[in-house]
C-alpha cells in the first residue's frame, strides 16, 4: 500500500520550552531548521536536550541559536560536540529580514519554544515575544486555576 501524500509530516517533539510560557507572552511563531553535527542528531533520536536559557540572536543577516544544551553522545568518541555551541538557524532572507526586524524592537525577543523531528529532519519552532512583569505572571495563573476549577466543576456536574 503506498504511503499517502496528503498526510501531514508525522512530527516528534524532543523538547518544548514550558518555561517560556511562563516568562514571556507569545506574539508570532515561525518554523526553522537548525545546522547540526552527526553526534547532535544522534543525541536528539535519544531525546535529549534542553531549551530552559536558550536565546535567538541576529548576527551579520544570520539567526544563531545561543544557550542551547544539547549533551554530548554517550557513545561518542574524541570527535564529539561541545554541548552548549552556538547552532545556526536556516531561514530563508525575506523571513530573517520580516521576523528578526522586528524582534530588534524594544522590549521583544526570540525565544525558542519547541525543537522535534518533521519528515526526519530536526526543525526549531522560535517566537516573537515580550516579557512578562510579575503582575503579568500572576494574571496568566489567576486565568489558567480559574478555567481548571471550570473544568473540574462541569466535569463532576456531568457525572450525576
Amino acid at each position: 500500500m503506498a504511503k499517502d501524500k496528503t498526510a501531514p509530516d508525522e512530527i516528534k517533539v524532543i523538547t518544548r520550552n514550558r518555561r517560556a510560557f511562563h516568562e514571556y507572552e507569545i506574539l508570532e511563531k515561525i518554523e526553522c531548521g537548525i545546522v547540526l553535527v552527526g553526534t547532535e542528531v544522534k543525541t536528539l533520536r535519544d531525546g535529549h536536550c534542553n531549551l530552559e536559557d536558550s536565546y535567538a540572536h541576529l548576527n551579520a543577516g544570520e539567526l544563531w541559536l545561543l544557550g542551547c544544551e544539547i549533551p554530548e553522545y554517550s557513545m561518542g568518541n574524541r570527535l564529539n560536540h561541545k554541548p552548549k555551541r552556538d547552532r545556526k538557524l536556516l531561514l530563508h532572507r525575506r523571513e530573517i529580514d520580516k521576523f528578526a526586524g522586528k524582534a530588534t524592537q524594544k522590549g521583544f525577543t526570540l525565544v525558542p519554544l519547541q525543537m522535534y523531528f518533521k519528515a526526519g529532519r530536526a526543525k526549531i519552532e522560535i517566537a516573537i515575544a515580550k516579557g512578562k512583569q510579575l503582575h503579568d505572571k500572576r494574571d496568566s495563573i489567576k486565568d489558567r486555576e480559574s478555567k481548571r476549577d471550570l473544568a473540574r466543576a462541569i466535569a463532576t456536574r456531568r457525572k450525576s
